[in-house]
């Protein structure tokens, strides 16, 4: 299996000395029980807003899908014992359900140009389980698009944030529009300028590019076996790379991304890579600051998997309906050895539960966790 890597490094070549975890590198904050609170009633809020005004619970983040896909993860052959660390110690395919999304909490035309996640579960995954995720077999790896940096770098940051982001739920959804054109012109002559805004991407900047040629990062760190890492999601198949940087026309589409990704799937494959970044030096590579960028001169990004995705209806309501309502996706379903690492990651624990918790009461249908693909329509 091939691995697409710079061209001045041969594939997966490893780091010389990954740095092995200690419980030392994290730090509880301070009132970090009264920030957890705080994220969850803010979380709550958006919940609450939005399922009075559709009827339906959605996530409190992340509420659009633009994509619902299923396909295959395979084990790089023969990776260093560096890499060959927790479910990726041995060679093996899982079956996956992969999730596209925006971030905000309504669901918004797609004209307010927004920040793309991408939610991967893996079926069937052995090993040690995470506390709350003991009767499952699955493994999620959440990611966003545009930074290998999270916005903000300890918990209680993030939660001044989110709190900004829930502010805007429900407000005037012309005026969005029309404010996200203004915030992309903006953004555009910062990024011209050498510059680039977190904020004003993350308010309806986002250049209206194709989704499927994103990259996406976790953003903050994962254990990695004996080690620490961040995670990065890599386009490299011809029809997804030639997406990169692609414009998407919106205008009088408010479900053009999720168009977009219906009308490639429809005639294409896809390909994409799974890369970790191994901490290497814990004062450049801290785990409690989630806005510090690892230098990848210490410490490259390298391939330890590769997605395969058939072409497919990509979204529908029955997908919908299955994944949307019935499937959470969280960083703490998995195992042991890729923990979530840091207090945002902490934090996010009980946010993602309390989201599946409203999504099953309000909708009256049960979330959970796929033994099989059989479980799912897909």
């Amino acid at each position: 299996m091939s691995s697409l890597m710079p061209p001045d490094l041969p594939p997966n070549f490893p780091p010389t000395s990954p740095l092995p975890y200690k419980s030392s590198y994290e730090m509880s904050e301070e009132e970090e029980d009264e920030t957890q609170i705080g994220l969850l009633k803010t979380l709550r809020h958006i919940s609450d807003i939005t399922y009075k005004d559709s009827g339906h619970a959605t996530r409190s983040v992340h509420a659009k899908s633009h994509g619902l896909l299923h396909g295959e993860m395979s084990v790089v052959d023969n990776l260093p014992p560096v890499l060959a660390q927790g479910i990726f110690s041995t060679p093996g395919t899982w079956p996956v359900v992969i999730r596209l999304s925006t971030i905000p909490g309504d669901v918004l035309d797609d004209a307010v140009s927004t920040p793309r996640g991408m939610a991967i579960k893996l079926i069937g995954v052995k090993g040690e389980r995470l506390a709350g995720s003991e009767e499952d077999v699955t493994q999620d790896f959440l990611l966003v698009n545009g930074s290998p940096t999270f916005a903000a770098p300890r918990a209680k940051e993030f939660l001044g944030s989110l709190k900004l982001l829930a502010s805007t739920t429900d407000k005037a959804p012309g005026l969005k529009k029309v404010l996200s054109s203004v915030l992309q012109s903006t953004e555009k002559v910062l990024e011209a300028a050498g510059g680039k805004s977190g904020t004003i991407i993350a308010l309806g900047g986002h250049p209206e590019t194709h989704i499927l040629g994103e990259t996406f990062f976790s953003q903050v760190p994962i254990l990695f076996g004996d080690y620490m890492a961040k995670f990065s999601v890599v386009p490299v198949s011809s029809g997804l790379t030639e997406l990169t940087g692609a414009v998407v026309d919106l205008n009088d589409k408010p479900n053009g991304l999720r168009e977009a990704v219906v009308d490639f799937f429809a005639h294409n494959n896809a390909e994409w890579e799974l890369r970790v970044q191994l901490c290497t030096d814990i004062e450049k590579m801290p785990i409690e600051d989630a806005s510090v960028a690892w230098p990848e001169e210490l410490s490259p990004y390298l391939t330890v998997a590769r997605i395969s995705v058939p072409s497919q209806v990509a979204w529908s309501e029955g997908r919908s309906k299955a994944i949307d309502d019935g499937m959470s996706f969280s960083p703490w379903h998995g195992v042991v050895a890729h923990r979530p690492l840091g207090s945002i990651m902490r934090l996010r624990k009980a946010a993602y539960e309390m989201s599946a918790k409203f999504r099953a009461e309000h909708n009256r249908l049960a979330v959970t966790e796929p033994k099989n693909m059989d479980d799912s329509p897909l």
